[in-house]
């Protein structure tokens, strides 16, 4: 009961924060989510620790005072990020997108041959840009997409974020036993719609992203394998506040090009998402914890904790090499001077 009261309690505080955005102009929202940055950023310093390793890996020629204020910029895009998703929905209409939205000649042709042709297709981004406001432009348009996702601990937030993505044709999906649900809609030539970063732990398919092996979901590089259907990763870039420009920064089509298996593909998109990002590299969500795994680091560790619970449980001492000080610092030292064979037989 308490648990419900919380959840309730947060979602009707979030509600009343997207009355007040919505009633701001962009323009002062802008300005606010600069201040609130300068404040999550310097003076609570949150994620800093993450966030600046991050940079500090895929951005190596920035000096530790260049790193802050990337970082600032980079808090400032999440906020006015969600200013902006609050005032799409009163903003933004099928009648008037284009006063929001550009497009090049060359990409609108593109996407409109794949999303009226005959075959499924496969578009991918990341958390780049405003990455929500590409499938709202494509429900408005008429095109409806799926996308998977984990459904959110708070109830009610839940609810509202999802009721906000099907109002303009944008269709979830649990992430656990929606797999028969996605190969109808794609045996269907349906439109999935997926967020290509997301970490897939010690199981995924591990490539090259930024400069650092990074997990990724083998179901996004078969999707297109086996349904032979296009892929097309696009990009929400922010030009000015509220302002993006929507575009396609590559185009895999099985029926005409071969790349070759899971990870070819995988490699494949990450290579032209890291370009796409490069573009405005302060779009990019550097909060997000995208290399929290390394290869093989995660099942090591996993068996050393499951030896020691077997030990407690028996009343029998773990071996002392399972224990010695710095054992684990020593277990990722020898991961890291491991041959690019090796890393690449653990994808």
């Amino acid at each position: 009961m308490l648990t419900n009261f919380k959840h309730w309690l947060v979602y009707f505080l979030m509600r009343i924060v997207i009355c007040i955005v919505q009633a701001m102009p962009i323009e002062t929202c802008h300005r606010l989510s600069s201040g609130l940055a300068w404040i999550a950023n310097d003076v609570l310093q949150i994620r800093s620790r993450v966030m600046n390793d991050n940079v500090k890996h895929a951005f190596p020629e920035l000096s530790a005072d260049q790193r802050r204020e990337f970082a600032r910029q980079a808090w400032t895009h999440v906020f006015l990020m969600v200013c902006e998703l609050a005032h799409v929905p009163r903003k933004i209409h099928d009648t008037n997108w284009r006063d929001y939205v550009s497009m090049s000649s060359q990409d609108i042709r593109i996407f409109l041959t794949y999303l009226i042709g005959p075959r499924p297709i496969v578009v991918v981004s990341g958390h780049f840009g405003n990455f929500e406001v590409g499938g709202v432009i494509a429900g408005l348009l008429g095109f409806p997409t799926f996308t998977v996702a984990r459904p959110l601990d708070n109830p009610y937030l839940h609810r509202f974020v999802t009721q906000f993505r099907e109002a303009t044709g944008q269709f979830m999906l649990p992430k656990q036993g929606s797999a028969q649900q996605v190969d109808e809609i794609l045996r269907r030539a349906g439109t999935m719609m997926l967020l290509c970063d997301q970490s897939a732990g010690p199981k995924g398919c591990w490539v090259d992203f930024f400069g650092r092996p990074a997990s990724c979901h083998k179901a996004v590089a078969l999707f297109p394998l086996v349904n032979q259907a296009p892929m097309l990763l696009a990009f929400s870039r922010r030009r000015r506040p509220l302002r993006f420009e929507i575009g396609i920064s590559a185009v895999f089509d099985p029926l005409k090009q071969e790349l070759g298996g899971v990870r070819e593909v995988t490699e494949w998109y990450n290579q032209h998402l890291e370009e796409t990002i490069r573009t405005a590299p302060t779009q990019y969500w550097w909060i997000h914890d995208r290399w929290k795994n390394r290869p093989g680091w995660n099942s090591k560790m996993q068996k050393r904790q499951r030896l020691k619970r077997r030990a407690h449980r028996a009343h029998v001492q773990p071996p002392s090499s399972m224990e010695r000080p710095g054992g684990e610092s020593s277990v990722a030292a020898s991961l890291d001077t491991r041959s690019t064979k090796e890393r690449n037989h653990d994808g």
